[in-house]
């Protein structure tokens, strides 16, 4: 451990130090003096000479020993060229060796022999122990201040303009990459907005099935080929034609994915499978398996999904168009009234926009001139269905109030408030152009076309045709002309076991002899095989026109006998 020490440390007549340079932290650093005499400090001055405390004095003054403890006579010292430090750090310079007067605040006495040092150089006059050692031997060491070093640096003004200068250049830079910052922030949020509208409309596009490229344009229906994922509503309508009979049967559909409603018009000839799995016409389907019956079968033929049946009866057509107050239709031909007399001017007229009441529309929906094909009546019906719907509230409630007021019992499922609802939906959008009407075009046999599944079952629909097949069994249609009504029923009978198709084509005027005419000579062979089966000579046998859903055409005369 190494002891304090300064110049005159210790009482053991040890040889004085001498400063000899400063360590690296400014502190001063001593060593013993050779040929130095040490003289006695008397701190307080009891001695008669040598020191006056205040500076007052013109006495010469010696060295001194701060800690010293000697009493003897003053003796004059040898000090260094660069002089020594009392006490408190403050160096004394002399002349020739000879110290300063000591001032013990800091100031120096003047004589007449030395002159009064102004220069004072900050120094330490005593060289610390280790950093554990916090006293000397004599009291605490001295408190050292920054300003009594030489080498500490007062900053100068050209720092204060550096450093403004520093601080406005980082702060520029920092309002550049701010403002990059945030205008890569406003593209990213751009961009991303940008890509939600995109696929927004696109969702939207694809949910309407308006994407560019989806859409049929051969169909003419504004519907495309992701058809069958889109929202329908279906309900089939029966026109029962109670006064000349014959019935009309359409496809009221509502397209709640596009918004359009439709009315599909199905020809009498369409062929269906009956309950006991037999071909069978639309026609036939209504009269024999009634609204049930006929529903399933065209499930199965055109693949939709019918909610219900509406048996729409024509007084009951009558009641309704009066109820919506008339309708207004662009008629194709002129109708006579049935009840008027010959030479008066018929109930309806051809031309654009004619005003039709209930009277009137029900003889334009069934009325069928001389030759036309069935077709053509159909058609008629559809555009009455249409100016109902026009005609008819778009209000659920008030719609459903007048198919109340009808009085007509409807079948289950549906209900009045169902086909209220229906018809206050399709009559929106008839008000709005979004209606149309849609014949189902079907070959000679009954079947459907490839024209027909991708027009209107696979578009308008959403289903898939299914015809029956047509190789499957020889369709053989049968015409009573025997004047016996149960004629009919036996060939029918007699026909289905033998492997056969039956369809009934209805009554004729007596004649005497039966008659099997094919139309193809492929199918002459089939043709003699049903006259076998049916007991009539091979004679009757002739090729010729044949019904338009069947292969072979069978006219019964009076000489068929059901049990030969």
């Amino acid at each position: 451990m190494n002891d304090r020490y300064d110049a005159g440390y210790g009482a053991d007549g040890g040889a004085p130090y001498e400063l000899v340079g400063y360590d690296e932290y400014g502190r001063p650093v001593y060593r013993q003096a050779t040929d130095q005499q040490n003289h006695q400090y008397d701190g307080y001055q009891q001695q008669g000479y040598g020191y006056d405390p205040y500076g007052t004095g013109g006495h010469q003054q010696p060295s001194y020993d701060p800690y010293g403890t000697g009493t003897g006579a003053p003796q004059q010292s040898q000090v260094p060229a660069y002089g020594s430090y009392d006490p408190y750090g403050t160096r004394q310079d002399g002349q020739g060796g000879q110290g300063a007067p000591y001032d013990p605040y800091g100031q120096t006495a003047h004589t007449g022999q030395q002159p009064r040092v102004t220069e004072q150089t900050a120094h330490i006059p005593q060289q610390p122990g280790p950093a554990d050692d916090e006293q000397g031997p004599d009291g605490p060491a001295p408190e050292y201040r920054t300003e009594q070093f030489a080498f500490v640096e007062e900053p100068d003004g050209d720092s204060e303009d550096v450093i403004d200068w520093m601080k406005f250049t980082e702060n520029r830079t920092e309002r550049r990459e701010e403002a990059k910052r945030r205008a890569r922030s406003r593209i990213v949020a751009l961009v991303v907005v940008f890509a939600l509208v995109v696929a927004g409309g696109v969702g939207y596009l694809w949910y309407a099935g308006k994407l560019p490229g989806l859409s049929d344009s051969g169909s003419g229906t504004g519907t495309t080929t992701a058809a069958g994922a889109q929202k329908r509503d279906v309900i089939v309508v029966h026109l029962h034609d109670t006064t000349n009979g014959g019935t009309a049967t359409a496809l009221l559909v509502d397209n709640t994915t596009t918004e359009q409603g439709t009315t599909v018009l199905l020809p009498n000839s369409l062929a269906l499978t009956a309950d006991d799995g037999t071909t069978t016409t639309l026609a036939k389907s209504v009269e024999d398996d009634g609204s049930e019956g006929t529903r399933t079968a065209l499930d199965t033929v055109l693949g939709t999904d019918i909610e219900g049946t509406w048996r729409l009866d024509t007084p009951f057509l009558l009641t309704l168009v009066d109820l919506v107050g008339n309708i207004e239709v662009d008629t194709d031909t002129d109708v006579p009234d049935p009840d008027a007399k010959k030479g008066e001017a018929p109930l309806v007229r051809k031309g654009k926009g004619q005003t039709l009441s209930g009277k009137a529309a029900v003889a334009y929906a069934t009325h069928r001139g001389s030759g036309e094909d069935q077709n053509a009546q159909l058609e008629r019906f559809g555009q009455v269905l249409h100016g109902v719907l026009r005609k008819m509230t778009s209000d659920p409630d008030a719609a459903t109030t007048t198919v109340q007021t009808l009085g007509q019992i409807i079948e289950p499922p549906l209900t009045d408030k169902d086909l209220g609802s229906f018809l206050a939906r399709l009559s929106d959008r008839a008000k709005g152009g979004d209606h149309k009407s849609a014949l189902l075009p079907v070959q000679d046999d009954g079947t459907l076309t490839a024209q027909a599944s991708d027009s209107v079952v696979k578009d308008v629909l959403g289903g898939t045709a299914k015809s029956p097949d047509p190789d499957a069994a020889v369709s053989v249609s049968v015409r009573n002309a025997t004047g016996v009504e149960n004629r009919t029923e036996k060939a029918r009978v007699v026909l289905l076991n033998g492997g056969f198709t039956f369809r009934e084509a209805g009554t004729a005027a007596s004649e005497a002899t039966s008659k099997v005419v094919y139309a193809d000579a492929a199918d002459k062979e089939n043709a003699t095989e049903v006259a076998k089966t049916l007991g009539l000579p091979a004679d009757s046998v002739t090729k010729g026109e044949v019904s338009a859903n069947a292969r072979v055409s069978v006219v019964l005369g009076q000489d068929y006998e059901p049990g030969s």
